[in-house]
């Protein structure tokens, strides 16, 4: 499901090549659920350790005994000491909310607009409150319901979603096995300027190569092949298979053939240039 070719070079194969973990119907104590505890944690915390002294043990013993769902242990991870400690009272406060929809949504932000949205729901209602505004949002239920751990999702497109989010999500996600505590531009935000020129962001591979696409949006003189899935017609199901197709387009037909891909209910597959 990877949308390049060079999904490995950006370091997404690991999530690419999984399935979202969830908490189903007739689960164990044992191993369903401790699947979901270490994905929260890993998600929540940004892939960094956590030790023993510092697991929030009685919410993971309230979902053990199935007395909250996972939306809720998402949101006692989030709302404790721990997570404030290690996100928000160690950097920037863009910083913060930049984190907080890589962690709580699994995307970049959008727009200054939804950082700004967010900062203000800090300042007049608090903490709690900012961290309830992703968690309860509409795009958290849709995304994610009461069952399934956040995963990162913006490196794919999706009906919806900006497609500045896939570029800013690689300024965000510098590869599965690194820390967001623990990487080479430290605590500082890494959308401020993108977001406050509208602009969009380049694509590395996840150590510190070269860009993929750079900052100017790609190669203007080349063409690019878009490998497209396509949404099963309705009144068809069950699906037993599904369609590929491709398209070639200009750079700057890139972006707008995109968004019809979206909006069209299929889904890419690959970008790779002509």
């Amino acid at each position: 499901m990877a949308v390049t070719t060079a999904a490995g070079r950006l370091g997404v194969s690991p999530f690419d090549e999984s399935e979202p973990v969830e908490l189903r119907q007739n689960w164990t104590k044992t191993g369903d659920v401790d699947a979901v505890i270490r994905a929260a944690y890993r998600q929540v915390f940004g892939n960094q350790y956590i030790m023993a002294s510092e697991r929030l043990v009685s919410a993971e013993s309230l979902l053990r005994q199935g007395d909250i769902s996972v939306r809720d242990f998402v949101r006692a991870l989030a709302l404790s000491d721990l997570y404030r400690d290690k996100f928000f009272l160690s950097g920037p406060h863009n910083r913060f909310v930049e984190l907080n929809f890589k962690h709580l949504l699994g995307r970049a932000p959008y727009s200054q607009a939804e950082l700004a949205h967010h900062a203000a729901i800090y300042h007049t209602a608090g903490y709690e409150a900012e961290i309830n505004s992703y968690i309860d949002s509409a795009e958290y239920s849709d995304s994610f319901g009461d069952s399934v751990v956040p995963h990162n999702r913006g490196y794919l497109t999706q009906v919806s979603q900006s497609t500045v989010g896939f570029t800013r999500f690689f300024r965000l996600y510098r590869g599965y096995a690194t820390s967001d505590r623990a990487q080479k531009s430290g605590i500082s935000a890494r959308l401020v300027q993108e977001l406050a020129k509208n602009s969009a962001s380049p694509v590395s591979n996840a150590s510190t190569g070269p860009a993929l696409v750079g900052t100017g949006g790609g190669d203007r003189e080349k063409f690019y092949r878009i490998r497209v899935m396509q949404a099963s017609a309705p009144g068809r199901l069950p699906q037993v298979r599904r369609s590929n197709t491709e398209y070639l387009v200009s750079y700057e037909q890139l972006s707008r053939k995109l968004q019809q891909i979206n909006r069209a209910g299929g889904r890419v597959t690959s970008i790779t240039q002509a």
